[in-house]
């Protein structure tokens, strides 16, 4: 194990992942509407726009056990080829049918991609300071999802789909480049137990984490799928489009003030206090009716869903095997993606059978069943 935090190898991986976050960022908002303008009717688009988190959410079990057995180096260029193939693939789309086989491959790259990058950063970091690393690297991460939307947005104003898309090409190349040059080559850590090359759908020891955060992100893909309805169709005057740059831009400040504790405070502290945090959005969401009301609701959100995301990630990969890290990862992304397409298809169904006052109310139960879930599968294990 490496024991510098900064060293060349780090630096090289944080900004790669920046560049892998920011390739399949910059596509999310765009590729609903580009596969409108190619034919595609409200199902197909809602399809496109789902697909690529399916994949990850079904492939990340074997790219977990993969980055475990395998290089991460030569599993990573695997992904970011993938993800470049996908991405030209856009650009180059003539109709829906080509954007969905685009959408598998682009999911495929993801899913290798985040548990190969997140693995090999682990094991570069000295034990005692792991989650101060991932912080940085799930920094690294919340930087490239709040810049890169907002720069494809423009640029297809500006330019269209097509000029903005190439621009997902781009980042997905220099993610590439930037992984070519760095002296480790995330070798496994070799496992001469029965259970080295078994394969594994999860990670036991992870699963309760998994379920929190999972929990964590319901009501947060909720809020990110249906706010703007939730407000139209309460007759809000307040500019909710500025939610998601606020709540970037607390989840930055939030992570470097806290990153120091990452470290030292246990994942029980976190998770009572991310739960009254995201109780406190969600009780703000409901009697909003001023930009402040918005703002402070952003904030909270990334004092829970976000921040927990980092110390979810910390305590996945501290609470396996050094050599099974990867499949430790690949379970946290497991809970974290089921918690995205729960949050869309419960906020879908809250939306359409409750009055919409009671959204919120309705999701603040997110919170206690993470304590339940968490507490009855530790149970469950042991």
């Amino acid at each position: 194990m490496n024991q510098k935090i900064w060293s060349k190898d780090i630096i090289f991986l944080l900004a790669a992942s920046f560049f892998y976050m920011a390739s399949p960022m910059l596509v999310t908002p765009l590729i609903t509407g580009f596969s409108e303008s190619l034919g595609a009717g409200p199902e197909i688009m809602g399809l496109v726009g789902g697909l690529t988190s399916l994949c990850a959410l079904v492939f990340q079990p074997f790219a977990g056990n993969l980055a475990d057995q395998y290089s991460k180096h030569k599993l990573s260029t695997a992904g970011v080829f993938l993800l470049v193939l996908a991405c030209i693939g856009y650009v180059a789309a003539v109709n829906p049918a080509m954007i969905l086989i685009c959408r598998v491959i682009n999911g495929l790259g993801f899913a290798c991609c985040s548990v190969c990058f997140s693995t090999w950063i682990a094991n570069l970091l000295p034990r005692e300071r792991i989650g101060f690393g991932m912080g940085i690297y799930g920094m690294m991460n919340a930087l490239a999802m709040a810049i890169s939307p907002a720069i494809g947005v423009a640029v297809y104003h500006r330019y269209g789909y097509r000029v903005a898309l190439i621009l997902s090409v781009v980042f997905a190349v220099l993610c590439g480049l930037l992984i070519q040059w760095t002296d480790d080559k995330g070798l496994p850590i070799r496992n001469s137990g029965k259970d080295a090359k078994k394969f594994r759908l999860v990670e036991k020891s992870v699963i309760p984490i998994a379920l929190v955060i999972m929990c964590f992100g319901i009501p947060y893909c909720a809020t990110q799928s249906f706010l703007v309805r939730y407000a139209e169709t309460r007759g809000l005057n307040v500019a909710v489009g500025m939610f998601f740059t606020i709540y970037a831009a607390a989840l930055l400040i939030l992570r470097v003030i806290f990153r120091n504790f990452f470290d030292k405070l246990s994942f029980m502290v976190f998770m009572i206090v991310g739960s009254l945090c995201a109780l406190g959005a969600m009780g703000f969401l409901f009697c909003m009716n001023t930009n402040l009301h918005m703002a402070a609701a952003a904030v909270l959100m990334a004092g829970g869903y976000g921040i927990m995301c980092t110390v979810s990630q910390s305590a996945a990969v501290l609470a396996a095997k050094p050599e099974n890290r990867g499949m430790a990862n690949s379970t946290y992304y497991i809970g974290m993606n089921s918690g995205m397409a729960l949050g869309s298809m419960i906020g879908g169904f809250l939306y359409g059978n409750l009055p919409i006052e009671m959204f919120y109310p309705a999701m603040m139960i997110a919170a206690p069943m993470g304590f339940v879930l968490y507490f009855a599968s530790k149970k469950l294990i042991r």
